[in-house]
């Protein structure tokens, strides 16, 4: 029977906070450090730490940063009259990586959710809204996720810029690059058939 109390039982439940592991997935990594790369685990408890004193939401557009503004924001060659609006720091990362977006952000941090307590100064919206009103704002991009938050989320923020003179769109959702269509799922597919375009 194993000691509930152990360091090394310790180690395997503090692995389990991570998203997707379960007790084996747990095990597996606590034991590859502690056999295989101690160094490594020594590494990457002082990352970790570090990590969580000193990374916090930049001031302009709330996305994970070492610094009081994040090199996004402070960026003069990013078109600052468009901000794409994300749920998460991932989604962040994501777009960037697809490299098909040169303007600024906003992050979330989650979606509109009443039942969870999810408001919209919980997601810092007003902010956005001073932010976009005190600006000069071209387009916002709204790219929250195809959930029914993500759907609240969306028409919310452009409830509350009805007024202004700005262009508010929000991402295309539909087949992905390979796909067949007997695959993708029907609200997949509603949605691709809905942000059809024309073909130049």
């Amino acid at each position: 029977m194993k000691n509930e109390n152990s360091l090394l039982n310790q180690l395997i439940q503090a692995f389990k906070i991570l998203p997707g592991i379960g007790e084996k997935s747990a095990q597996r990594m606590a034991f590859h450090l502690l056999e295989k790369n101690r160094e490594g685990g020594r590494n990457l408890a002082k990352l970790i730490n570090e990590s969580v004193e000193n990374i916090r939401n930049c001031s302009e557009c709330r996305n994970l940063t070492e610094d009081v503004v994040c090199h996004i924001c402070l960026d003069e060659k990013r078109n600052k009259k468009l901000i794409c609006v994300v749920e998460s720091p991932t989604d962040v990362l994501a777009i960037e990586n697809s490299g098909s977006f040169n303007g600024k952000y906003f992050v979330l941090m989650g979606r509109l959710s009443p039942i969870d307590g999810v408001t919209p100064q919980d997601l810092g919206i007003p902010k956005l809204i001073e932010r976009i009103k005190s600006s000069d704002i071209d387009e916002i991009i709204i790219a929250t996720s195809p959930t029914i938050e993500g759907d609240a989320t969306s028409f919310y923020i452009k409830d509350q810029l009805n007024d202004n003179n700005i262009l508010i769109s929000r991402i295309a959702y539909g087949v992905p690059m390979g796909g067949e269509l007997e695959y993708v799922d029907n609200t997949t597919l509603g949605r691709a058939i809905q942000g059809r375009r024309e073909i130049n």
